[in-house]
C-alpha cells in the first residue's frame, strides 16, 4: 500500500513517519512540496505518485492568528482539503482527513459525537469544518474524516513543548481552568490513522483522542509532576488557575470538547489509554533522547 501524508513536517506528519507499518510505502511531503492550497501542484504530485491513501495531516492551526488570516486558514485547511479530495478521487485513492474538536461551540457538558451539531467559534474552527464538508462531498462520503483534539508531540509547537520551556524560565505560570478536553499523544493518533489505513470500508466522520478528560490547569499540573520525575525539570514553578475571561485571546475556545471515541474504539477494535499515561510515555522517551 503507498500511503501519501501531507503536512509530513509537523508533529502529526513526524509521529506518523515513525509509526509506519512494514509493507507499506509511505511518501510524506511538506509545504515545499505540495502546497495543497494549489490545485495544479496538487493534481501534478498526486498523477505523479499515486498513492492509494491519502492522509490530510496539513494545516493552519494558528488559532488565533487565524482571525486576522482567514483567508489563509480557508485556503490551507478547506481549499487544500478540497483539492486533495477532488484529486484522489480522479487516481481512484482513498482519503483521510484529519479535523478538530473547534468544529464544535463547547456548549454541551457531555462529550460529542461524531453526528452532534457543529458550530464553530471561530475562523480556524470554520475552516476546518469547511474541509470536512468539502471532502465528504467530493468523495460522495466514502472519505474518512478523525476529529482530535488537543494534540501534543516531542516535536512541533504545542503546549506541552510550551509549558516545559515557561516552567524551566519562570518561578509562576497562570494556566486556565475552565476549559476542559482530553490530551491527545500525536503518536496514539498515528497509530489509530494506520489501522484505520487498513480498514478499506471504514468512511464518515469518526473521533480519536486518548482516554479521560482534563482542564488546560490540570494538563499543565500533570506535566509538570510528571516531568520532575522524568528528570526533565529541576526548578520549582507555581502554577495557578484563572478563568477564560482573565486570559482574552482574539479567538474564543470550546469551553468544553470532549470527544466520544466509543465509535472508534468499536469499529477499530481498540482500547483508549488514559492521557496522563500517554503523556508520560512521551515525556520518558524526551528523557531517554536526550530532548528538552
Amino acid at each position: 500500500m503507498k500511503v501519501l501524508i501531507t503536512g509530513g513536517r509537523g508533529q502529526l506528519g513526524r509521529e506518523l513517519q515513525l509509526e509506519c507499518p512494514s509493507g507499506v510505502e509511505m511518501v510524506p511531503s511538506d509545504l515545499a512540496e505540495l502546497d495543497i492550497s494549489d490545485p495544479e501542484v496538487v493534481t501534478a504530485r498526486l498523477s505523479q505518485i499515486r498513492p492509494e491513501v491519502v492522509v490530510n495531516a496539513a494545516a493552519y492551526t494558528a488559532v488565533d492568528q487565524a482571525e486576522q488570516e482567514r483567508d489563509r486558514a480557508f485556503a490551507a485547511n478547506a481549499v487544500g482539503a478540497g483539492n486533495l479530495a477532488r484529486v484522489a478521487e480522479t487516481i481512484g485513492a482513498r482519503m483521510i482527513q484529519i479535523s478538530t474538536d473547534f468544529v464544535f461551540s463547547g456548549d454541551q457538558n457531555h462529550p460529542y459525537s461524531p453526528d452532534s451539531e457543529t458550530k464553530p467559534l471561530g475562523v480556524y474552527g470554520a475552516s476546518k469544518l469547511a474541509g470536512e464538508q468539502q471532502v465528504i462531498e467530493i468523495t460522495e462520503g466514502k472519505a474518512l474524516v478523525i476529529r482530535t483534539a488537543w494534540v501534543y508531540s516531542r516535536f512541533g509547537h504545542n503546549f506541552v513543548r510550551t509549558m516545559l520551556r515557561l516552567m524551566a524560565e519562570r518561578t509562576e505560570l497562570s494556566v486556565v481552568t475552565d476549559q476542559i478536553g482530553t490530551p491527545t499523544w500525536a503518536r496514539s493518533l498515528a497509530r489509530v490513522i494506520w489501522k484505520a489505513c487498513d480498514r478499506q470500508n471504514l468512511a464518515g466522520r469518526y473521533h480519536w483522542t486518548d482516554a479521560g478528560v482534563a482542564s488546560w490547569y490540570d494538563f499543565a499540573i500533570a506535566i509538570q509532576e510528571e516531568a520532575r520525575s522524568s528528570r526533565l525539570l529541576d526548578a520549582d514553578c507555581d502554577v495557578t488557575p484563572i478563568f477564560t475571561d482573565d486570559y482574552p485571546t482574539p479567538a474564543r475556545r470550546p469551553r468544553f470538547s470532549v470527544l466520544d471515541t466509543s465509535a472508534t474504539c468499536r469499529d477499530l477494535d481498540i482500547v483508549g489509554i488514559h492521557w496522563r499515561r500517554q503523556l508520560r510515555s512521551m515525556l520518558d522517551e524526551m528523557r531517554e533522547l536526550g530532548e528538552e
